[in-house]
Formats: C-alpha cells, structure tokens, sequence
C-alpha cells in the first residue's frame, strides 16, 4: 500500500514538472513558428530541446532519486539519450497527425506531448531512479 502511494505522489509530482516542461515547450514553439517563422517541425525541435534541460534539472531535484553509482554527467547523458529518443518520437507523432490527419500542428503538438509522456515517465523510472534496496525505503 505504501509503495502505491509512494508511486501515486512520484506521478504527481512527474506530472507538475511536466506541466512545466510542456508550457515552456509549447511557448517556445509557438514563439519560433508564427513569431520568427521557422518551420513547425524545426520549431518543435528547438522548444524541445531547450524544455529537456529544464525537464532533466526539475525531474532529478524533485521527482526522482537518481541512482548513488551514477555520476551527474552519466545520468544526464542517459537522460538526454532518453529525452533525444522522446523527441523522435514526438517528431514522428506530431508529422503524422499533421501530414496525414490534417490536424494544425498546436493541437498536433499537444497530442504528441501526451504520448511522449507516458514514454519519458516510464524511461526515467527504469533507468534513472534507484531501486527501493538502494535507498531503503519503499
């Protein structure tokens, strides 16, 4: 029951970097599409890109406890290696849904964003967080 709930609050708090992330995201984009007029998959690239570093910095303070036996620079390379992986799945997605769906690229985006989600939360947890024996408790 404990674990449960230890999980519930992690994805709680997954959730609020997210928002974060996502807002900074999406801005970001927007700011790079219809302001200085890139194109939507480049603006996407970028607004990703810089949201990962925030994301990466939030996510190991405040939602994961990284693991004892892996150095910062390790993790932030798993961590970029995951997100980079993400973000080729949120390209893919987000091509799709616009090229073949026909949907605008901002409501495209935003679906693209929840199935990437689900991808970076599962990720992080394998491969980032210590196990419940590392940290001793559940």
């Amino acid at each position: 029951m404990e674990q449960g709930r230890k999980l519930l609050k992690q994805i709680v708090k997954f959730g609020m970097v997210g928002v974060g992330s996502t807002l900074l995201d999406y801005g970001l984009m927007l700011l790079f599409k219809e302001i200085i007029g890139f194109h939507y998959l480049l603006s996407s690239t970028l607004s990703y890109g810089i949201s990962l570093v925030f994301n990466y910095f939030a996510s190991m303070n405040y939602v994961f406890e990284g693991k004892e036996e892996i150095s910062r620079k390790k993790e932030f390379l798993i961590f970029t290696v995951l997100c980079l992986m993400g973000m080729g799945l949120n390209q893919l997605v987000l091509w799709i849904i616009v090229e073949y769906a026909g949907i605008d690229y901002r409501i495209s985006k935003v679906l693209a964003t929840g199935v990437v989600m689900v991808w970076n939360f599962v990720t992080r947890k394998l491969f980032l967080e210590r196990k419940e024996k590392e940290t001793g408790r559940l």
